[in-house]
């Protein structure tokens, strides 16, 4: 049986809108998580602290959708309220370290030398810690708390974005339009932030939607282990740590909110996979 040829063109096409595909997808995802956010107040059944003596650990049902926990609390109010958090760990948690390293990466490699020389031997160096231990050190010094958090995010997260920013500006410097602008008596800080980075920049908000994943599961984790955002907020890695006790009994404690998590992060996930491809990034 003969087949087909596939012209390249019809080929190219299938694979735009794969692309497209999964851009919609991740960005559907993200969408919900917004809205549901936004909407908290208004669509939430419950007050997400809410406790009630008399609904202990009931199953999930028409009264509790998902269910409650060990204090009464309605499990699907208490996802709906975290996603407010959770957005906020996995947007501000990136964006800090997004900022830091881009001016960092765009200096160093800019101007080279002693500066870039500078720069790198602090990349090393963070770089030579395990990220975990090194986020969960500089919470431990500071303190529980989602300001903690965002601390050690920003000062440990930024040194991936400076090494992406850098490695491009390195090339870019030396292009015809870098040359043209130093020709024309442009200075330093237009070249390097309205000329190089706008051309340099794209990889590294690909990464972040991938970051943004890590930001997001790392912080569910200091959550889980105490060093995060405190009870009785509603967040979604308490509720998965509050629950672990109960994983025999009440699982549906620990199953809806860990859900959450895994659907916010495959939003991220796809979103920059799909950003990925469309401007050719690869990271």
């Amino acid at each position: 049986m003969s087949t087909m040829a596939v012209s390249p063109s019809a080929a190219g096409w299938r694979t735009l809108m794969g692309r497209r595909t999964m851009l919609t997808v991740g960005a559907s995802i993200l969408l919900f998580f917004i809205l549901v956010a936004i909407a908290a107040p208004l669509i939430a059944p419950y007050d997400p602290i809410l406790q009630d003596g008399n609904a202990r650990l009931q199953l999930p049902s028409l009264l509790h959708p998902l269910g409650t926990d060990n204090f009464g609390r309605d499990i699907l109010s208490r996802i709906i309220w975290g996603a407010r958090i959770d957005l906020q760990i996995a947007v501000i948690g990136v964006a800090f370290p997004f900022l830091i390293g881009t001016v960092v990466g765009t200096v160093a490699g800019f101007f080279g030398g002693i500066v870039d020389a500078i720069f790198m031997r602090i990349v090393d160096i963070i770089m030579a810690f395990p990220f975990l231990v090194l986020m969960l050190s500089i919470i431990t010094i500071l303190g529980p708390g989602l300001g903690s958090f965002y601390i050690a995010m920003a000062l440990v997260g930024w040194v991936s974005y400076a090494r992406l920013i850098r490695a491009q500006i390195l090339v870019l410097k030396n292009s015809d339009y870098a040359v043209a602008a130093v020709s024309l008596g442009f200075g330093r800080m237009r070249i390097m932030f309205r000329h190089l980075l706008p051309n340099a920049i794209a990889g590294s908000i690909v990464f972040s939607m991938s970051d943004a994943v890590l930001v997001l599961l790392s912080g569910a984790a200091v959550s889980y282990l105490g060093l995060g955002v405190q009870p009785p907020v509603a967040e979604w890695g308490v509720m998965v740590a509050e629950g672990q006790s109960f994983i025999t009994t009440a699982w549906w404690i620990t199953l809806f909110p860990g859900l959450s998590i895994v659907f916010l992060a495959f939003g991220f996930s796809i979103l920059g996979d799909a950003l990925g491809e469309l401007l050719g990034v690869h990271e």
